[in-house]
């Protein structure tokens, strides 16, 4: 053999054996990303929990509730000691439980918002086979609605899936005033991908969202360096990884998108990226805020890394948050008197 295609040989080896090896290991992981590792839930982390709640003289209660295809999903709902009168759904990330937006929950509950925490699909204390990353989850947060609904409005049976939240005051039968959402990573996909579909999540608070599953798996990849890499020689992995993922699961990564739900629906969006993120960069956001219909804004946390801005800038955070929500509400309750002067 010639030192020339001896040296062809080796350059085709060196060409194709990582994207072979690639392909291979995307098939190989594709089962564990539909099966996280399930972080449980502790008596240690209850205590936690009931000691940061007890501190804000907020009320917790355990919250179960049936998912359409039988899951019993689970949680806490905690209302705050000063309640405002509105309820925001907090999402956490992937291989987490609720304990996770812990932090987030307080901010919430100290401004007067009272939270739901639940335990996503196969997370946490809750049941489920898999994690479909939006797919089923959409679906799960309109049973969490219908449930906080009934609990907070006993004996009212009337209320449909289409009905804006009642305008009462805090603590009034008429129940909760309005509803938000907020995500952090997985959960920030989820809660995006849930207002498309539930129309009475007023807005949703999203830091770190994946714009699309298929975009999501460049990142990882590329190995978390470069998502060039991901989309070129290491493709794939992500080819593979999806695509079994997909005829194990039985549901379309297509389908899986946050950035088409921000376009299907034009609720309000307040999308936080970390500048320092390696797992869901600011592109996705960017990507995500480019997509969006309705009132948007887009924050990027300078020398954060993923869904850590509450910790680099506690401030700012809580008066980004609150600010939205304060203006989400304010945008409602003007609609529904608009909508009443249009009746009259």
């Amino acid at each position: 053999m010639t030192l020339r295609r001896r040296l062809i040989r080796i350059a085709l080896i060196l060409l194709l054996f990582p994207p072979l090896l690639a392909g291979i290991a995307g098939w190989v992981i594709g089962p564990s990303f539909l099966h996280p590792i399930r972080r449980e839930l502790t008596a240690d982390s209850i205590r936690e929990a009931d000691s940061a709640f007890r501190f804000l003289h907020a009320e917790r209660q355990d919250f179960t509730v049936h998912a359409p295809d039988g899951v019993l999903l689970r949680g806490w709902r905690v209302q705050s000691s000063r309640p405002n009168g509105s309820w925001v759904l907090v999402f956490h990330g992937v291989a987490d439980n609720r304990m996770g937006v812990l932090s987030h929950a307080e901010l919430l509950l100290r401004e007067g918002y009272s939270v739901v925490m639940m335990d996503a699909r196969a997370h946490g204390a809750s049941e489920g086979a898999m994690a479909t990353y939006g797919w089923l989850e959409r679906n799960d947060t309109k049973a969490v609605v219908d449930a906080l609904l009934a609990a907070e409005r006993p004996g009212d049976a009337s209320s449909s899936r289409e009905a804006p939240f009642a305008a009462g005051g805090p603590r009034e039968a008429a129940g909760p005033r309005h509803l938000f959402a907020l995500g952090e990573s997985m959960g920030a996909g989820i809660a995006l991908q849930s207002a498309a579909t539930e129309p009475r999540i007023e807005g949703v608070v999203a830091e770190a969202p994946f714009a699309t599953l298929r975009e999501a798996s460049y990142d990882y990849a590329g190995l978390r360096k470069s998502p060039l890499l991901g989309k070129t020689l290491f493709a794939p992995f992500s080819w593979t990884l999806v695509y079994r993922g997909e005829s194990l699961a039985g549901f379309p990564a297509a389908g899986v998108a946050p950035e088409r739900s921000v376009a299907e629906r034009p609720f309000p969006v307040l999308l936080i990226c970390d500048e320092d993120d390696v797992a869901l960069p600011c592109r996705h956001a960017e990507r995500i805020y480019e997509a969006a219909r309705g009132p948007k804004e887009l924050w990027r946390v300078p020398r954060a890394f993923h869904t850590a801005a509450i910790s680099y800038q506690p401030e700012e955070f809580r008066r980004r948050v609150t600010g939205f929500f304060a203006g989400a509400m304010a945008q409602s309750e003007n609609r529904g008197a608009a909508k009443t002067v249009a009746g009259n």
